[in-house]
């Protein structure tokens, strides 16, 4: 029997094709305002050019902090280790704060839908977020990284299952997967069981190897992804800033690698390496439902009568307080 929710969900992803693009450019990862404010440029020079979709880069706002230790070996924290983490929270964004509001002046005057990498600060804690901006509507969703990758755990913090949003918009269902999440399996079903077709994957992996991984959850996903990844070199970075790398102005820290993919695996535009760049590609929405003809991950190629995923999406609060009855 033919599913009717089915097929008007389908027929809810058609629209018209647009342009996409991925923004690969350094931040000022000390300035998070300075770095808002580069973004809303780059916002305006995408939309001349035709992108109504634009990704920024994993921590564009609050930045990457490529080689640094933060005083922590096995059993200590140094004091200095304890003075970079107070500049880094300092250095994190509030979702009120002034970042937010420019970005969201941007998204107004250009009517483009943004999704940008940002370190967002609660109370004593950061978090690597993404952040979601509509044109008509501001800031309508963010999502917290769920799993930090090695000394990422020390500086950020775990994000949880309320914050997994897919957004349906005009050009489509939007949602992000921040870096090495992309690696998570079940992470990935659960983007793909709420029908995302723009996958859009922030990066600090800037490897040969990130490239045929993006091929992958596209193919796997039968969904465009959009990954953007920074081009940043030391001397973006303040001249004591903790860097295992060296101190070398002109060290590469990250590289790019920013691509965009389409449903079958075909690179579209990228992976670049060359430097600062937008990278543009035309997205043809209809090649989402074109690729589920033989491969739907979470309909007619599942097998639910022998794998089964069970998502919780509830905060996870640490305190929670209750009126006495």
């Amino acid at each position: 029997m033919v599913d009717r929710n089915e097929i008007d969900h389908l027929r809810g992803i058609m629209s018209e094709s647009f342009t996409a693009a991925v923004i690969q450019a350094a931040s000022f990862p000390q300035d998070s305002l300075a770095s808002a404010e580069k973004a809303v440029g780059l916002i305006h020079e995408a939309a001349a050019k035709g992108a109504r979709l634009m990704v920024f880069p994993e921590a564009f706002l609050g930045g990457y902090p490529k080689g640094a230790s933060f005083g922590t070996p096995v059993g200590l924290r140094k004091p200095e280790g304890r003075e970079d983490y107070r500049i880094y929270h300092e250095s994190a964004i509030d979702l009120d704060g002034p970042e937010v509001d420019l970005l969201s002046e941007a998204t107004a005057a250009t009517g483009a839908f943004v999704v940008i990498g940002v370190i967002e600060r609660e109370g004593g804690t950061v978090y690597c977020t993404a952040l979601f901006f509509d044109g008509e509507n501001g800031l309508v969703a963010k999502h917290r990284k769920l799993m930090p990758t090695g000394a990422e755990r020390l500086i950020w913090g775990f994000g949880d299952g309320s914050t997994l949003p897919v957004i349906d918009t005009p050009l489509g269902r939007i949602g992000a997967v921040i870096c090495w999440e992309n690696y998570m399996p079940m992470l990935r079903m659960t983007m793909y069981d709420q029908g995302v077709t723009l996958y859009c994957a922030p990066t600090a992996d800037d490897r040969d190897a990130w490239a045929g991984s993006m091929r992958h959850v596209a193919l796997e996903g039968r969904c465009f992804v959009l990954s953007a990844c920074q081009h940043i070199t030391r001397g973006a970075y303040p001249d004591d800033f903790d860097c295992a790398l060296g101190d070398d102005p002109d060290t590469v820290l990250l590289r790019g690698g920013s691509m965009i993919v389409a449903p079958l695996g075909d690179v579209l535009a990228g992976p670049d390496f060359s430097g600062e760049t937008i990278l543009y590609a035309q997205i043809d929405p209809d090649e989402v439902v074109r690729g589920k003809y033989d491969f739907d991950v979470t309909g007619h190629y599942a097998r639910p009568d022998i794998f089964n995923l069970t998502v919780d999406v509830a905060p996870k609060r640490a305190v929670r307080r209750t009126e006495e009855s």
